[in-house]
């Protein structure tokens, strides 16, 4: 199977509230949904002639069959599949990071915001980025970021994109 953005994502976001929580959350491992294929694939398989034929939408339906309504509302709560940014833009959260929940953000989309984001009661990773979209720095802790290497940032951001803004409060 071929598992896309959307299914993909699901198991990534249950596993990463079952890390806190394992019997409180299904197990959509790839052993687990070997060992339950008659439960979950087969109802996708009436009428096809080959895997190929399963869309990923198809398969992240079937995911959530096997997660109780209340447990999806939760999931959809605690592990959102993308974070709004003041601007009112959304970017996707990516539940497979190493370092846990990240999201790369241009570091514009973040001005007006002095709370570091939290997804499931841990700090959201930030990728800032620049408006040429590279990479500008990691973080964990946006207030801090502001207050310390903000500065340095914004002097070097001021230089290459001099034509945005670079405020000295964001």
């Amino acid at each position: 199977l071929k598992f896309g953005e959307a299914s993909l994502g699901l198991r990534q976001r249950v596993a990463f509230l079952a890390a806190n929580e394992p019997d409180a959350w299904p197990d959509l491992s790839d052993g687990a949904l070997l060992d339950t294929l008659e439960a979950w694939l087969k109802p996708l398989l009436i009428g096809k002639a080959a895997l190929s034929a399963l869309n990923d939408g198809a398969l992240e339906a079937a995911l959530r069959t096997l997660i109780a309504w209340d447990q999806q509302q939760r999931l959809d709560r605690e592990a959102p599949t993308r974070f709004t940014a003041p601007t009112g833009n959304s970017f996707r959260i990516d539940y497979g990071d190493v370092g846990g929940p990240r999201v790369d953000v241009r570091v514009q989309e973040l001005f007006g915001l002095a709370v570091h984001p939290t997804v499931g009661g841990r700090p959201l990773t930030l990728a800032l980025l620049s408006p040429g979209h590279r990479p500008v720095q990691l973080t964990k802790d946006l207030p801090g970021f502001w207050k310390g290497s903000w500065a340095d940032v914004r002097k070097d951001m001021r230089g290459r994109y001099p034509k945005h803004p670079w405020p000295e409060d964001p």
